[in-house]
């Protein structure tokens, strides 16, 4: 089931998209729902933020090339964790599909896209093993992790370099039903391809993590868990469109500008 956030005539809404429509929905999927009658084509509604979460929850270095390259630039041998290791994220960063990445003035040309699998959590959760910890996902959606290096590398909280207002997209939508295995993440800048790799192919997956995290925190309905990204990105400048696409789930895009 694919579940969008959108607001069409004025009024915000969940749906489930079937097709080309959005059937409009009472109630939200974390809780009590029912179709209604209502319903409106997908291209003719504003797509919003598919999940406001109640903790924003990011993994880093959880990708091996990712790591190494990272490593190599800065003249360094690569140190891959032997533990999940997760961050957290600010709200006000997060942006929808197709709403801008504003480059505050500042900002140097160090600017890189992060693709991200992006993990929806559907049940409260404490203390889930490794075998049980998938019972608590809903579904996935995508995130473009937006960074500013020099920021990230000055700063010691990232508040800047990963937080600032717009750097956060993430949609355009919730996939319940995927085949993680299956799965690629490919970015494209300008429609042209930019970085490809294996969805999956993490260090720590996602069983492991949410196993590691309930040892010591709660999730709740709404949460999300970014997975972290693979591969060396290039820099996002002004006028550039960056398009996350993980077949199975759908394709997040975002335009760039610099403030003047």
């Amino acid at each position: 089931m694919r579940w969008l956030k959108y607001t069409a005539d004025g009024q915000t809404s969940w749906g489930i998209i079937e097709g080309d429509n959005v059937i409009a929905v009472s109630g939200d999927p974390f809780g009590e729902w029912q179709r209604t009658t209502r319903s409106h084509r997908l291209a003719d509604v504003k797509i919003e933020i598919p999940v406001m979460p109640r903790t924003f929850y990011c993994v880093g270095l959880n990708y091996l090339k990712h790591l190494t390259e990272a490593a190599n630039k800065r003249g360094e041998v690569p140190n891959v964790p032997d533990r999940p290791e997760i961050g957290y994220r600010a709200q006000n960063a997060l942006i929808a599909h197709d709403e801008d990445v504003v480059i505050p003035a500042t900002a140097t040309e160090k600017i890189h896209y992060e693709g991200e699998l992006v993990v929806v959590i559907g049940k409260k959760a404490k203390h889930l093993s490794e075998r049980e910890a998938m019972s608590c996902v809903f579904g996935y959606t995508i995130g473009n992790d937006v960074s500013e290096r020099t920021w990230q590398r000055g700063d010691r909280t990232f508040w800047r370099g990963k937080n600032t207002d717009t750097f956060k997209p993430m949609g355009p939508w919730i996939e319940t039903d995927v085949d993680l295995d299956r799965m690629e993440t490919v970015v494209r800048v300008n429609g042209k391809e930019d970085l490809r790799f294996k969805t999956n192919d993490m260090i720590f997956g996602i069983a492991h993590y949410i196993a590691e995290m309930t040892k010591y925190l709660t999730l709740y309905p709404g949460d999300v868990i970014w997975m972290g990204t693979d591969g060396a990105p290039e820099n996002m400048k002004h006028g550039d469109v960056v398009e996350v696409d993980i077949p199975g789930i759908g394709v997040l895009s975002n335009p760039v500008v610099r403030e003047s």
